[in-house]
Protein backbone atom coordinates (compact mmCIF):
# COMPACT_ATOMS: atom_id res chain seq x y z
CA UNK A 1 0.00 0.00 0.00
CA UNK A 2 2.94 2.46 0.11
CA UNK A 3 3.93 2.31 -3.36
CA UNK A 4 0.29 3.63 -4.23
CA UNK A 5 0.02 6.21 -1.44
CA UNK A 6 3.10 7.49 -2.60
CA UNK A 7 2.44 7.50 -6.00
CA UNK A 8 -0.75 9.42 -6.19
CA UNK A 9 0.38 11.98 -3.52
CA UNK A 10 3.32 12.93 -5.67
CA UNK A 11 0.49 13.55 -8.83
CA UNK A 12 -1.59 15.13 -6.08
CA UNK A 13 1.22 17.25 -5.67
CA UNK A 14 2.25 17.96 -8.89
CA UNK A 15 -1.57 18.76 -9.89
CA UNK A 16 -1.56 21.31 -7.22
CA UNK A 17 1.92 22.83 -8.30
CA UNK A 18 0.43 22.97 -11.61
CA UNK A 19 -2.54 25.21 -10.49
CA UNK A 20 -1.09 27.40 -8.69
CA UNK A 21 1.34 27.96 -11.53
CA UNK A 22 -1.31 28.58 -14.20
CA UNK A 23 -2.43 31.84 -15.43
CA UNK A 24 -5.54 33.22 -14.28
CA UNK A 25 -7.61 33.20 -11.23
CA UNK A 26 -9.81 30.32 -12.07
CA UNK A 27 -7.91 27.29 -12.48
CA UNK A 28 -7.03 26.90 -8.45
CA UNK A 29 -11.16 27.49 -7.52
CA UNK A 30 -12.10 25.14 -10.69
CA UNK A 31 -9.60 22.46 -9.35
CA UNK A 32 -11.55 23.03 -5.64
CA UNK A 33 -14.88 22.68 -7.30
CA UNK A 34 -14.14 18.95 -8.60
CA UNK A 35 -12.18 18.41 -4.96
CA UNK A 36 -15.82 19.54 -3.60
CA UNK A 37 -17.84 17.64 -5.71
CA UNK A 38 -15.80 14.33 -5.03
CA UNK A 39 -15.84 14.87 -1.49
CA UNK A 40 -19.64 15.77 -1.16
CA UNK A 41 -20.53 12.47 -3.20
CA UNK A 42 -18.29 10.31 -0.59
CA UNK A 43 -19.92 12.00 2.59
CA UNK A 44 -23.49 11.26 1.03
CA UNK A 45 -22.52 7.84 0.04
CA UNK A 46 -21.91 7.57 4.17
CA UNK A 47 -25.33 9.18 5.36
CA UNK A 48 -27.79 9.31 2.52
CA UNK A 49 -31.29 8.46 3.60
CA UNK A 50 -33.31 7.91 0.46
CA UNK A 51 -32.64 3.88 0.02
CA UNK A 52 -35.05 4.28 -3.54
CA UNK A 53 -32.87 6.50 -5.01
CA UNK A 54 -29.81 4.07 -4.88
CA UNK A 55 -26.24 5.19 -5.78
CA UNK A 56 -27.81 7.86 -7.92
CA UNK A 57 -29.15 10.26 -5.34
CA UNK A 58 -25.68 10.83 -4.30
CA UNK A 59 -24.24 11.17 -7.35
CA UNK A 60 -27.24 13.75 -8.22
CA UNK A 61 -27.01 15.70 -5.17
CA UNK A 62 -22.94 16.23 -5.48
CA UNK A 63 -23.44 16.98 -9.24
CA UNK A 64 -25.45 19.89 -8.67
CA UNK A 65 -23.40 21.28 -5.86
CA UNK A 66 -20.60 21.05 -8.03
CA UNK A 67 -22.60 23.58 -10.17
CA UNK A 68 -23.79 25.73 -7.81
CA UNK A 69 -20.12 26.16 -7.06
CA UNK A 70 -19.27 27.05 -10.70
CA UNK A 71 -21.55 29.77 -10.43
CA UNK A 72 -20.69 31.24 -7.35
CA UNK A 73 -17.20 31.06 -9.10
CA UNK A 74 -18.27 32.51 -12.21
CA UNK A 75 -19.86 35.38 -9.76
CA UNK A 76 -16.52 35.89 -7.60
CA UNK A 77 -14.45 36.61 -10.71
CA UNK A 78 -16.66 38.69 -12.23
CA UNK A 79 -17.73 36.81 -15.24
CA UNK A 80 -21.76 37.27 -14.66
CA UNK A 81 -21.78 40.60 -12.60
CA UNK A 82 -25.40 39.35 -11.88
CA UNK A 83 -24.55 36.59 -10.36
CA UNK A 84 -22.03 38.76 -8.27
CA UNK A 85 -24.92 40.54 -6.87
CA UNK A 86 -27.24 38.13 -5.93
CA UNK A 87 -28.10 37.29 -2.45
CA UNK A 88 -26.49 33.82 -2.78
CA UNK A 89 -23.24 35.87 -3.21
CA UNK A 90 -23.85 38.66 -0.70
CA UNK A 91 -26.23 37.34 2.58
CA UNK A 92 -26.68 33.74 1.47
CA UNK A 93 -23.16 32.34 1.83
CA UNK A 94 -21.76 33.90 4.56
CA UNK A 95 -24.75 33.05 6.76
CA UNK A 96 -24.52 30.02 5.65
CA UNK A 97 -20.64 29.98 6.81
CA UNK A 98 -22.43 30.73 10.17
CA UNK A 99 -24.14 27.84 10.24
CA UNK A 100 -21.47 25.41 9.43
CA UNK A 101 -19.35 26.81 12.07
CA UNK A 102 -22.27 26.47 14.82
CA UNK A 103 -22.64 22.54 13.41
CA UNK A 104 -18.54 22.40 13.93
CA UNK A 105 -18.63 23.46 17.52
CA UNK A 106 -21.91 22.12 18.71
CA UNK A 107 -23.42 19.51 16.94
CA UNK A 108 -20.59 17.64 15.19
CA UNK A 109 -18.23 17.92 18.46
CA UNK A 110 -21.13 16.91 20.54
CA UNK A 111 -21.53 13.67 18.66
CA UNK A 112 -17.72 13.08 18.83
CA UNK A 113 -18.07 13.38 22.58
CA UNK A 114 -20.73 10.72 22.66
CA UNK A 115 -19.47 8.30 20.24
CA UNK A 116 -22.66 7.16 19.47
CA UNK A 117 -21.38 4.36 16.94
CA UNK A 118 -24.26 1.95 16.92
CA UNK A 119 -26.45 5.03 15.76
CA UNK A 120 -28.50 4.42 12.22
CA UNK A 121 -25.90 5.16 9.57
CA UNK A 122 -28.70 7.30 7.69
CA UNK A 123 -29.78 10.58 8.27
CA UNK A 124 -31.60 13.31 6.11
CA UNK A 125 -29.73 16.39 8.75
CA UNK A 126 -26.64 15.06 8.08
CA UNK A 127 -27.25 14.89 4.38
CA UNK A 128 -27.70 18.28 4.45
CA UNK A 129 -24.92 19.56 6.81
CA UNK A 130 -23.11 17.80 4.75
CA UNK A 131 -24.04 19.74 1.52
CA UNK A 132 -23.80 23.12 3.50
CA UNK A 133 -20.40 21.99 5.21
CA UNK A 134 -18.65 21.15 1.74
CA UNK A 135 -19.78 24.45 -0.23
CA UNK A 136 -18.89 26.65 2.30
CA UNK A 137 -16.09 25.02 2.80
CA UNK A 138 -15.56 25.36 -1.09
CA UNK A 139 -16.69 29.03 -0.76
CA UNK A 140 -14.24 29.98 1.93
CA UNK A 141 -11.17 28.68 0.53
CA UNK A 142 -11.79 30.24 -2.86
CA UNK A 143 -12.79 33.56 -0.84
CA UNK A 144 -9.22 33.41 1.03
CA UNK A 145 -7.55 32.66 -2.32
CA UNK A 146 -9.12 35.54 -4.17
CA UNK A 147 -8.62 38.35 -1.33
CA UNK A 148 -5.18 36.46 0.36
CA UNK A 149 -3.45 34.42 -2.68
CA UNK A 150 -1.96 31.45 -2.84
CA UNK A 151 0.38 31.37 -0.60
CA UNK A 152 -2.28 32.04 2.56
CA UNK A 153 -4.28 29.00 1.18
CA UNK A 154 -1.35 26.73 0.83
CA UNK A 155 -0.34 27.85 4.34
CA UNK A 156 -3.84 27.43 5.85
CA UNK A 157 -3.89 24.04 4.45
CA UNK A 158 -0.31 23.35 5.93
CA UNK A 159 -2.14 24.23 9.59
CA UNK A 160 -4.27 21.08 9.13
CA UNK A 161 -1.23 18.92 7.84
CA UNK A 162 0.81 19.93 10.15
CA UNK A 163 -0.90 19.26 13.01
CA UNK A 164 -1.98 15.98 11.74
CA UNK A 165 1.91 15.15 11.33
CA UNK A 166 2.32 16.23 15.01
CA UNK A 167 -0.52 14.21 16.09
CA UNK A 168 0.36 10.47 14.24
CA UNK A 169 4.12 11.47 15.54
CA UNK A 170 3.03 12.01 19.07
CA UNK A 171 0.74 9.45 19.07
CA UNK A 172 3.21 7.10 17.77
CA UNK A 173 6.22 7.73 20.11
CA UNK A 174 4.16 8.93 23.31
CA UNK A 175 0.27 7.96 23.31
CA UNK A 176 -0.79 6.46 26.37
CA UNK A 177 -4.51 7.39 27.15
CA UNK A 178 -7.04 6.87 24.41
CA UNK A 179 -9.17 10.46 22.86
CA UNK A 180 -12.19 8.86 21.63
CA UNK A 181 -11.99 4.70 21.66
CA UNK A 182 -15.25 4.37 20.42
CA UNK A 183 -14.68 6.56 17.07
CA UNK A 184 -11.16 6.26 16.86
CA UNK A 185 -9.04 3.85 18.88
CA UNK A 186 -5.91 4.75 17.35
CA UNK A 187 -6.00 8.60 18.67
CA UNK A 188 -4.50 9.64 21.63
CA UNK A 189 -4.59 12.53 24.49
CA UNK A 190 -1.03 12.57 23.78
CA UNK A 191 -1.19 12.64 19.78
CA UNK A 192 -3.55 15.38 20.57
CA UNK A 193 -1.19 17.47 22.07
CA UNK A 194 1.22 17.16 19.86
CA UNK A 195 -0.88 18.12 17.24
CA UNK A 196 -1.88 21.48 18.72
CA UNK A 197 2.10 22.11 19.92
CA UNK A 198 2.83 21.56 16.20
CA UNK A 199 0.20 24.06 14.37
CA UNK A 200 1.36 26.86 16.86
CA UNK A 201 5.21 26.19 15.68
CA UNK A 202 4.00 26.47 12.03
CA UNK A 203 1.86 29.13 12.67
CA UNK A 204 4.70 30.81 14.17
CA UNK A 205 7.57 30.13 11.85
CA UNK A 206 5.19 30.55 8.87
CA UNK A 207 4.32 34.15 10.07
CA UNK A 208 7.50 35.63 9.16
CA UNK A 209 6.33 35.29 5.22
CA UNK A 210 4.32 38.05 4.43
CA UNK A 211 0.77 36.82 2.89
CA UNK A 212 1.11 33.22 4.87
CA UNK A 213 -2.34 32.68 7.12
CA UNK A 214 0.29 32.80 10.11
CA UNK A 215 1.19 36.24 9.34
CA UNK A 216 -2.36 37.62 8.59
CA UNK A 217 -4.16 35.97 11.55
CA UNK A 218 -1.14 38.20 13.94
CA UNK A 219 -1.66 41.13 11.93
CA UNK A 220 -5.72 41.05 12.69
CA UNK A 221 -5.24 39.69 16.30
CA UNK A 222 -2.74 39.66 18.92
CA UNK A 223 0.00 37.37 19.96
CA UNK A 224 -2.06 35.99 23.19
CA UNK A 225 -5.42 36.05 21.28
CA UNK A 226 -3.71 34.30 17.90
CA UNK A 227 -2.65 31.58 19.98
CA UNK A 228 -6.03 30.76 21.49
CA UNK A 229 -7.14 30.91 18.33
CA UNK A 230 -4.43 27.83 16.79
CA UNK A 231 -5.31 26.01 19.52
CA UNK A 232 -8.95 26.05 18.88
CA UNK A 233 -8.53 25.72 15.05
CA UNK A 234 -6.31 22.59 15.75
CA UNK A 235 -8.70 20.91 18.16
CA UNK A 236 -11.59 21.54 15.73
CA UNK A 237 -9.45 19.78 13.05
CA UNK A 238 -9.46 17.04 15.39
CA UNK A 239 -13.53 16.74 15.47
CA UNK A 240 -13.40 17.00 12.14
CA UNK A 241 -11.13 14.01 11.32
CA UNK A 242 -12.84 12.35 14.33
CA UNK A 243 -16.80 13.02 12.82
CA UNK A 244 -15.68 11.16 9.33
CA UNK A 245 -14.82 8.15 11.29
CA UNK A 246 -17.81 8.10 13.33
CA UNK A 247 -19.49 8.60 10.42
CA UNK A 248 -17.71 5.66 8.37
CA UNK A 249 -18.00 3.55 11.78
CA UNK A 250 -21.90 4.07 11.46
CA UNK A 251 -21.63 2.84 7.76
CA UNK A 252 -19.29 -0.01 8.54
CA UNK A 253 -16.71 0.80 5.87
CA UNK A 254 -12.79 1.81 6.46
CA UNK A 255 -12.60 4.58 3.58
CA UNK A 256 -14.90 7.33 2.08
CA UNK A 257 -13.94 5.91 -0.94
CA UNK A 258 -11.53 4.37 -3.22
CA UNK A 259 -10.99 8.00 -5.71
CA UNK A 260 -7.39 8.23 -4.21
CA UNK A 261 -5.56 4.90 -4.27
CA UNK A 262 -3.43 4.37 -0.69
CA UNK A 263 -5.41 7.33 0.32
CA UNK A 264 -8.54 6.61 0.74
CA UNK A 265 -11.71 9.45 -0.43
CA UNK A 266 -11.11 13.03 -0.84
CA UNK A 267 -13.01 12.87 2.03
CA UNK A 268 -10.73 10.90 3.84
CA UNK A 269 -7.99 13.99 2.73
CA UNK A 270 -10.01 16.80 3.96
CA UNK A 271 -11.96 15.99 7.05
CA UNK A 272 -10.05 18.29 9.22
CA UNK A 273 -10.13 20.71 6.45
CA UNK A 274 -13.59 21.22 6.29
CA UNK A 275 -14.19 22.59 10.04
CA UNK A 276 -11.07 24.83 10.22
CA UNK A 277 -11.52 26.33 7.53
CA UNK A 278 -14.85 27.86 7.85
CA UNK A 279 -13.82 28.86 11.22
CA UNK A 280 -10.85 30.77 10.30
CA UNK A 281 -12.92 33.00 7.78
CA UNK A 282 -15.06 33.86 10.56
CA UNK A 283 -12.05 34.61 12.97
CA UNK A 284 -10.62 36.69 10.21
CA UNK A 285 -13.52 37.86 7.37
CA UNK A 286 -16.41 37.44 9.23
CA UNK A 287 -15.68 38.21 13.20
CA UNK A 288 -12.93 40.25 12.90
Amino acid sequence: MLGPRIITAIVLLFILGAVLAAPGQWPLPALLIVAAGCALWEWLRLVWPLSSAGKAGPILVALIGALLMASQLLGLLGVQEAISSLAASQLVMPSLVLVAGLFWLLIATTMVVRGNTSAASRSFPLAVMGVVAVCTTWWVLTRFYLIHGAWFLVSLMALVWVADIGAYAAGKTMGRHKLAPKVSPGKSIEGALGGIVAALLWVWASSYWQGSFGQVLISEWSWPASVLIVIALAAISIVGDLFESLLKRRAGVKDSSALLPGHGGVYDRIDALLPVSVLAWLLLQGLA
